[in-house]
């Protein structure tokens, strides 16, 4: 069950991940030129190793994991709400 809850939460992560990429804030020209370079693939495959290894972990019996997941969305959420509503 916890797989499943971080699969879904690793979802909301993309998509938050993907909108904040195509909205052209100002503040994604700070990012260094690797990020920038690419379009930002190189974000989106960093958010899938920050997934994939939280689900290997959970996976291997270590609930906390789950937990910090659960905390990291937490504020990629609050992070893509802020600059998509051009609060930042």
């Amino acid at each position: 069950m916890a797989i499943f809850a971080l699969f879904m939460l690793g979802i909301a992560n993309f998509a938050m991940h993907k909108a904040v990429l195509e909205s052209a804030h100002p503040i994604l020209s700070q990012m260094p030129w690797f990020f920038q370079k690419s379009g930002g693939r190189f974000s989106l495959a960093v958010e899938f190793v920050i997934l994939l290894g939280a689900m290997l972990m959970v996976d291997a019996g270590s609930a906390g994991w789950a937990l910090a997941y659960l905390a990291y969305s937490a504020l990629n959420g609050a992070s893509a709400w802020m600059i998509l509503t051009g609060k930042v």
